[in-house]
């Protein structure tokens, strides 16, 4: 049996999650609308950021970003929505593409998870509270 020992090293902690893309004004706009948060007024052309304490959305603008193609791309940012028919709908008006299943969700379903595109083409997922 193994024991699980005290890391010897100094802490590590996480920075925030940054996506890459060529946009991060118009990528911040897409986030923050969706999960209800103010992008943080120092950002700038190079640089966007949602305002919120915790585990911060970055988005760093590179020249010729082009993400990994679906199914591909992991690691991807999971979101809880309370049910896929509202959640659907609000990603599909601020310009996410669905990508599994691309029809939009029924009335009813056993789905736990739906895939989505945002704007810049990172993939991010749906899954039911």
């Amino acid at each position: 049996m193994s024991q699980v020992t005290q890391a010897s090293s100094p802490f590590i902690g996480i920075d925030p999650v940054v996506l890459d893309c060529q946009d991060p004004r118009e990528l911040a706009g897409f986030y923050s609308a969706l999960l209800g948060q103010e992008v943080d007024p120092n950002g700038d052309d190079d640089w966007q950021s949602l305002a919120e304490p915790g585990l911060s959305l970055c988005f760093r603008r590179v020249e010729g970003a082009v993400p990994p193609p679906w199914p591909v791309s992991r690691p991807h940012l999971d979101l809880i929505v309370e049910d896929f028919a509202s959640g659907h709908a609000t990603v599909a008006r601020l310009g996410a593409v669905p990508l599994d299943p691309v029809e939009p969700p029924p009335a009813e379903g056993d789905r736990r998870q739906r895939v989505y595109a945002d704007p810049a083409g990172h993939v991010f997922s749906l899954w039911l509270d």
